[in-house]
């Protein structure tokens, strides 16, 4: 039931979604629970249960959220037209940006795979299917800049992404990014000179 326009989501629901997106990430998913998010969007149980029937569905909408504005922050990479370099240059930095905004806490999707260990878990599935939509994005920008190599360096490159966004929350930022924009660099530059197989030959 929607409580405005069709195709608009009930302010309710908004408020249920932006009060456990921003627990779920502060604070962790199962350290939070479903009477802390009713009080704090200020909505009732039966609210909450109507929007979303258990606790496993807003931890999806909450994953379903970071998701499209990690998908947002691709577009936009890609909308500028720059090279296939070039634009994953832009996407990292975009990358570093997050790492230093305020209240930083590393990947969503990786804090969230590891409170949900069962591989057949929907949330697990959901953090899987991001991180393939992430290699395959990163894998198709490097073959427009030669297609030998391009998946094992896509590989090379999400590597170097969840280190930063593991250290980003542990260590300075600043030099954590500064880190591993040079790192892509160095990527970009090995792979366009080489035929790449990866670090060391792996």
């Amino acid at each position: 039931m929607r409580s405005q326009s069709e195709g608009r989501p009930s302010e309710a629901r908004s408020r249920l979604l932006n009060t456990a997106t921003r627990l779920f990430y502060a604070e962790g998913i199962h350290a939070v629970g479903i009477d802390r998010i009713v009080a704090e969007a200020q909505v009732t149980r039966a609210t909450l249960y109507r929007h979303f029937p258990g606790k496993e569905d807003l931890v999806l909408a909450y994953l379903n959220e970071v998701d499209q504005a990690m998908r947002g922050q691709a577009d936009e990479a890609f909308a500028a037209g720059l090279p296939a370099a070039d634009t994953i240059r832009a996407l990292s930095t975009s990358i570093a940006q997050g790492i230093q905004s305020p209240g930083f806490r590393g990947c969503a999707f990786l804090n969230a795979a590891a409170e949900y260990p069962d591989l057949e878990s929907p949330v697990r599935k959901a953090v899987l299917a991001h991180r393939q939509w992430f290699l395959e994005t990163v894998t198709e920008l490097l073959a427009r800049i030669q297609e030998t190599g391009a998946e094992p360096a896509a590989r090379h490159f999400v590597m170097m992404r969840d280190g930063a966004m593991a250290a980003g929350c542990l260590f300075d930022p600043v030099l954590i990014c500064e880190t591993f924009l040079r790192g892509v660099d160095r990527l970009l530059q090995v792979y366009a000179a080489t035929d790449y197989v990866g670090p060391a030959g792996a």
